[in-house]
C-alpha cells in the first residue's frame, strides 16, 4: 500500500546535534531506487552520502542544498510511490511531529516556500554535461565544468599532483590571457661598448638613441636612465617607453565560507591553543637504518609502508611502553589506554581530518600501511565515517613529505600529546672517532598537555621513539 514517507536530518553519533544538506543528488518529481544516492550531508566533522533505503519519488524538498545548519530529526524532504495529491502532501507536512525537535522549521520552511514559487518563476536550470574522466579533480571544481560546460581536458592542474582545482576552472572560463610579449629590443653594437646601465641601454634603444659621444653623469662616466632620459622629448618621456601604462585592477577576494568541517577544526584548535598548557620537546634521531628496513620490508611483505606509516608504528610501540603519554583528558579525569588508537592528520578536500589507526601497537607495518590508505582514500573522497574518526589516543602530523624541517603541532583534544614530524635530510654529523660524515636524520616535536602528562614522561617517550627509529627491529621486540 501506498503512504507518504518523511526523510528527516539522521543522527551519527551521540555527539551529533544538526547537519547540513550539502546538496541535493535529486530534485522534486524524481523517482529514485533503493541504493541511489539523494543527498550529501555534513556534519560537525564529515560529509556523507545518504542512499536510499527504498523505491520512491520526492514529492517535497523542503531544506534545500546549502540552507545552513538543521537539527537532528527536522524535516528535510517528503517521498512517496507518487500516487498522493499534493493536497494530502501539504497535510502531511503541516502535521508532522518533529522526534528530537526541529521539525517545526522545517514545516514553516516549507510554508514560507509556497508564495514565493507562485511569486517569481524558478530561473531555469543550465544543462548539466557529465564528465568522464580519470584526471585528478576535485568534487567542487568537476561540478562547476560540468555545470558550465568546461572541456577539462586542456587545463593543466595547478594543485597537488597535478590535481584540477576549483580556481583552473574559473580561469579556464575566463579564457587565455590577450597579453603578449614584446620580444628583446636590438641593441647598436657601438652602445655595447659604452658604459652604461642594461636600463640606460634599453631606454635608448626604445627611442633610437645612440649612447656614442654621452657622458654620463654615474661612476667612471657610467650612462645612467637619468642621462638617456633627458635626451628623450618631453611627451615621448611622458608617454613612457612603449610599454603600456600599468593601471592596478580591482583587486576583490574569493569569499570562501568556512564549511561544517572547517567550523569545527577552527574552533576546536583555538580551543586547544588558548585552554591547554602546551609544552614542546625536540629531538632528531638518524632515520638511515629505518630507511634501509622499509626497503627491504616493503620487498618482503609487498608492501609500500611509508616513512609515515613507520613513525606511526614507532610511536605506538612507544606509547604502549609509555601509557602515561597515550592518554585522553575528560574534565578532571586522565583516561590511560592499554592500546595506541593513532590518528593520523590528513589534509582532504574539506579540511584537516583525522581518522584513527586502531590499536596501532599490535598491528604488523604492512597492516598499518593497509589501514592508513584506507584511510586517506575515504578523507579524500569525503566518505570518513565517526567511527573513523572517534577516539584516538595519540596523534602524528606529518609534513615532512613538503619539505617542512620541524613544526609545533596543536593538540588536538581530548588526547594529550601531538608528534610534528618533519623531513627525513641528509646531515653532516660528528662520528664517535670523531669524523664527520653525513647520515640521513629526521625531527621530530612533541606538543604536551601539561595538565596531564609531566615533562620527564614526554621525555622518557620521546627517549623510546628515537631508540626505535635508529633501531627499527625494537618495534619487532
Amino acid at each position: 500500500m501506498s503512504r507518504i514517507r518523511a526523510f528527516t536530518m539522521p543522527k551519527w553519533g551521540i555527539e551529533m546535534t544538526e547537519g547540513t544538506v550539502a546538496d541535493w543528488m535529486v530534485k522534486e518529481g524524481d523517482s529514485f531506487k533503493r541504493g541511489q544516492t539523494l543527498c550529501l550531508i555534513e556534519t560537525a566533522k564529515i560529509t556523507n552520502e545518504v542512499e536510499a533505503e527504498y523505491d520512491a519519488t520526492v514529492r517535497r524538498i523542503i531544506v534545500g542544498g546549502g540552507a545552513g545548519e538543521e537539527p537532528v530529526g527536522a524535516l528535510l524532504a517528503v517521498f512517496d510511490e507518487g500516487s498522493h495529491s499534493d493536497d494530502e502532501i501539504e497535510a502531511f507536512v503541516a502535521g508532522f511531529k518533529p522526534a528530537e525537535g526541529g521539525i517545526a522549521q522545517g514545516a514553516e520552511k516549507a510554508k514560507a516556500a509556497e508564495p514565493a514559487a507562485v511569486a517569481a518563476a524558478p530561473a531555469p536550470e543550465k544543462q548539466r554535461v557529465k564528465i568522464d574522466t580519470n584526471r585528478p579533480i576535485s568534487p567542487e571544481a568537476l561540478r562547476l565544468a560540468e555545470e558550465e560546460g568546461v572541456d577539462i581536458s586542456g587545463i593543466e592542474g595547478s594543485g597537488r599532483g597535478g590535481r584540477i582545482t576549483h580556481q583552473d576552472v574559473i580561469k579556464a572560463l575566463r579564457g587565455p590571457s590577450s597579453a603578449a610579449p614584446q620580444g628583446v629590443l636590438a641593441v647598436e653594437p657601438d652602445d655595447l661598448r659604452v658604459l652604461a646601465s642594461p636600463l640606460a641601454r634599453r631606454i635608448a634603444a626604445l627611442h633610437g638613441l645612440s649612447l656614442s659621444g654621452l657622458t654620463g653623469t654615474g661612476p667612471r662616466g657610467r650612462i645612467s636612465k637619468a642621462d638617456v632620459l633627458a635626451l628623450v622629448p618631453e611627451t615621448k618621456a611622458a608617454a613612457g617607453f612603449g610599454t603600456p601604462e600599468f593601471v592596478a585592477g580591482e583587486n576583490r577576494p574569493e569569499v570562501v565560507p568556512f564549511d561544517r568541517v572547517r567550523k569545527v577544526v577552527a574552533q576546536r584548535l583555538t580551543q586547544a591553543k588558548q585552554e591547554l598548557p602546551h609544552f614542546y620537546l625536540r629531538m632528531s634521531a638518524s632515520a638511515d637504518k629505518l630507511m634501509e628496513m622499509r626497503k627491504t620490508a616493503n620487498v618482503v611483505l609487498g608492501c609500500k609502508a611509508s616513512v609515515n606509516d613507520w613513525i606511526v608504528k614507532a610511536c605506538a610501540t612507544a606509547l604502549a611502553r609509555h601509557p602515561d603519554v597515550n592518554v585522553q583528558v575528560h574534565g578532571q579525569e586522565i583516561h590511560r589506554f592499554p592500546h595506541a588508537d593513532v590518528s593520523i592528520a590528513v589534509a582532504s578536500p574539506k579540511g584537516l581530518v583525522t581518522p584513527v589507526v586502531r590499536q596501532a601497537n599490535l598491528m604488523r607495518i604492512d597492516q598499518i600501511a593497509a589501514e592508513t590508505r584506507r584511510l586517506i582514500e575515504k578523507a579524500q573522497a569525503g566518505k570518513l565515517s565517526m567511527d573513523d574518526m572517534d577516539g584516538g589516543t595519540f596523534s602524528v602530523s606529518n609534513l615532512g613529505m613538503f619539505g617542512i624541517e620541524n613544526f609545533d603541532a596543536i593538540i588536538n583534544p581530548p588526547q594529550g600529546a601531538i608528534l610534528a614530524v618533519g623531513a627525513a635530510l641528509r646531515q653532516p654529523v660528528e662520528k664517535d672517532d670523531g669524523a664527520i660524515a653525513f647520515e640521513t636524520r629526521i625531527s621530530v616535536t612533541l606538543s604536551v598537555d601539561h595538565r596531564a602528562i609531566d615533562g620527564a614522561a614526554g621525555a622518557q617517550f620521546l627517549q623510546t621513539l628515537k631508540g626505535l627509529i635508529e633501531a627499527p627491529e625494537g618495534m619487532f621486540a
